[in-house]
């Protein structure tokens, strides 16, 4: 063509070099192709106007499935749309492959996309080139779902901003993985580095804060919300050359920059940097902008959860106490486990509250729900526990003073309604005594210093908050020497689909055989409920529920505590309980009978057991029916050079000495001491200036007791 011609025809040119034009309206559901597009697609080589079903057909359908998603890509970026396109004959054989190229846009009002591009055909890509990893063939599509399905997974499981930085690191994409990430954060108006790596320690330093208007490819992403992608370090250089410098240092060859965006807003940007060149192909970018969104969901719910931990950590630091050391011939350890879900903040809480003449007060609680109202009625319920106990007030006045208390709260918004369960304990170190008020709270336990493990029955009332005039009786017990009390929140004990019968079957096993110290016993308990053996010990219940765990361990120094301290070593140990039967309460001889099975849970003689439980059962009854008293129990195991001794002793206040009787066949009564006489090794009847108790021993060895 000489100087001064007139340029031809777009259409002449495009014939001559073989290339079709085309115009696809996703609205109207037609393309139009001009001669050259026509016989590029297996039709004869006319203009026409055709049906999306009807390209549909000629196309492979794994090909028509990719083109939807690489326009989508190109209008979101601003690119252009390319795609490699196999065209199928009448029997669904391959007959030719094509490259698309178009520029597409989308129509808002119509919410359509509109496409003109072209038609030309092209070699079939050699394997291992970059041409062949841009094809679109079924095993490369199969190998990029199966990596994004991997990565998905993996980075839906971080829960923290190092984890999900790990997880990219370590991400393999198929074809093609960078050897260089970066992860940009940004405060105010300026880039942060998140996390990176591939790169030096240290050579982060230049990007660290950097300005949002600089010249530099993740700041611009930031700005504008669009992945920037750079093929080669002249591209680079040409496009960015103030930071050039910065980038050129590190020797890569291609870069692609894309935006972090979470929620409709963009939070940072990802930086994957790579040594060879890079194409970035519209499936390789489609990949990329894949990784992208699933990396900014996974670093935002990870943001979410650590801003989550430290509230729910500061919150919690402020209302659990500091234990305090010093308490004379005691220690003490707790512990406190959110469960796993949302601010990690309930209603469980644990306090220790100084008294005067050196007693203090443990109290344990959890108030009904697991959330943040939940736990601003725990911060005022401990509060005003502390406040009455400081008054001077009985255990059983605290928890009535507590009670009405919560129900006024409740009072003032009968829709936020709530109870709490409460268990209060009052000390006095030096002998050892503790007075203990429960309203609706599970019962202490007591490890004794031979590991023997007793539910201490505990009176109680209902939880505070129910009801504002309930009455908290009050429970006396001693903690011997040596020995270890328990109070627990019920998360300790039915976490994990248990309920309290097969959850105080999995606690007992661990406090009789823990050899440890006190605050070793403490994280034993936590860990058999939340650690990895815990999922060996589900319950019979089909849901592993969660729940907040608060526990309390208050140890008195002597052999077998665990808290560091011992007595004299030649004292015999001893197990012993306590228990109270009255006039009003006869279903607590079932209680007496279950705590006597507890206190010989290895005495060797199965049969000396039953013998135990039926004559203890007798003597209860039998003060009971005859007298208008209250029973009193005690019962002992000691170690005596000959084996091992039960000693079981009930005492009342009636005048009536029992004598021994010999009944008829048809007699209803007189059988007691009978069964005392032929079953006890010995026994014995004393009077107590008012009242008189009746007692019996039974020897684990045989020829045992006094000569």
């Amino acid at each position: 063509m000489r100087t001064g011609e007139p340029l031809p025809a777009l259409g002449d040119v495009l014939a001559a070099l073989d290339t079709g034009l085309w115009h696809w309206d996703t609205a109207a559901g037609l393309v139009t192709v001009d001669a050259v597009a026509a016989r590029l697609l297996g039709l004869p080589a006319a203009p026409v106007t055709l049906t999306e079903a009807q390209v549909r057909a000629r196309l492979h359908p794994v090909d028509w499935n990719e083109i939807t998603g690489v326009v989508q890509l190109a209008v979101a970026e601003g690119t252009l749309a390319e795609v490699r396109i196999r065209i199928m004959d009448d029997r669904k054989r391959v007959v030719r492959v094509v490259r698309s190229r178009s520029k597409p846009s989308f129509d808002r009002v119509r919410k359509a996309y509109v496409l003109t591009g072209t038609l030309q055909e092209v070699a079939e890509p050699r394997p291992g080139t970059p041409a062949g990893r841009s094809a679109v063939t079924g095993d490369w599509r199969r190998s990029r779902e199966a990596f994004l399905l991997d990565a998905g997974r993996a980075l839906a499981e971080a829960r923290s901003t190092q984890e999900v930085l790990r997880v990219a690191a370590n991400l393999s994409m198929p074809g093609f993985s960078p050897d260089g990430l970066a992860v940009f954060g940004v405060e105010g108006d300026r880039l942060t580095i998140i996390g990176h790596h591939g790169h030096e320690p240290g050579s982060d330093h230049p990007f660290t804060y950097m300005p949002l208007d600089t010249d530099y490819p993740a700041a611009e992403v930031v700005r504008t919300g669009r992945a920037v992608y750079l093929s080669s370090p002249e591209r680079y250089k040409a496009r960015y050359p103030l930071t050039w410098p910065l980038a050129q240092r590190f020797g890569r060859q291609s870069w692609a920059f894309l935006p972090l965006t979470a929620s409709g807003r963009t939070m940072g940007a990802w930086l994957a940097a790579f040594s060879y060149p890079v194409a970035f192909t519209p499936d390789e970018r489609s990949v990329l902008t894949t990784v992208a969104r699933m990396l900014a969901q996974a670093l935002s719910r990870a943001g979410t959860a650590e801003s989550e931990r430290a509230l729910s950590e500061g919150l919690q630091r402020t209302m659990l106490p500091k234990l305090g050391s010093g308490i004379p011939g005691m220690s003490l350890a707790a512990r406190y486990v959110p469960t796993g879900g949302g601010l990690q903040v309930g209603g469980d809480w644990y306090d220790v509250i100084p008294l005067p003449a050196g007693r203090f007060a443990l109290v344990i609680g959890d108030v009904q729900g697991h959330d943040v109202r939940a736990a601003g009625l725990m911060g005022q319920l401990r509060i005003a526990l502390r406040a009455y106990a400081s008054e001077g007030h009985r255990p059983d006045a605290v928890l009535s003073r507590a009670s009405r208390f919560l129900h006024g709260i409740g009072e003032a918004d009968p829709a936020e309604l709530r109870f709490a369960t409460c268990l209060y304990v009052e000390v006095d170190p030096v002998s050892g005594v503790l007075e203990a008020a429960r309203a609706g709270h599970p019962e202490p336990v007591i490890r004794m210093a031979d590991g023997t493990v007793l539910a201490r029955p505990t009176a109680g009332g209902p939880p505070l908050g129910v009801a504002p005039d309930a009455d908290y009786p009050t429970t006396r017990f001693v903690l011997e020497s040596g020995e270890t009390m328990l109070i627990c929140t019920d998360g300790l004990i039915e976490t994990g689909g248990h309920d309290l019968e097969t959850g105080w079957q999995r606690l007992r096993a661990l406090l009789e055989e823990h050899k440890g110290d006190q605050e070793e016993l403490a994280d034993t308990l936590v860990q058999a409920v939340h650690g990895p053996s815990s999922h060996h010990t589900t319950g019979p219940l089909a849901d592993r529920r969660e729940d907040d765990i608060a526990l309390m361990l208050l140890s008195r120094e002597g052999e077998g505590c665990g808290c560091g301290a011992g007595t004299d070593a030649t004292a015999p140990p001893m197990r012993r309980t306590a228990l109270t039967v009255a006039q009003a309460e006869p279903e607590r001889v079932s209680v007496a009978r279950q705590q006597l099975r507890e206190l010989l849970h290895d005495w060797s003689s199965p049969d000396q057991v039953d013998s135990a439980v039926l004559l203890l059962s007798e003597m209860l009854t039998n003060v009971l029916v005859h007298t208008d008293t209250d029973a009193l129990l005690l019962a002992e195991v000691t170690e005596g050079w000959d084996g091992r001794r039960l000693r079981v002793e009930v005492t009342d206040a009636g005048d009536d000495l029992p004598h021994v009787r010999r009944p008829g066949e048809l007699a209803s009564s007189g059988r007691g001491l009978v069964l005392i006489e032929l079953l006890a090794h010995t026994w014995g009847v004393a009077p107590r200036g008012t009242g008189k108790s009746i007692w019996f021993e039974l020897y684990e060895t045989e020829g045992a007791g006094p000569g």
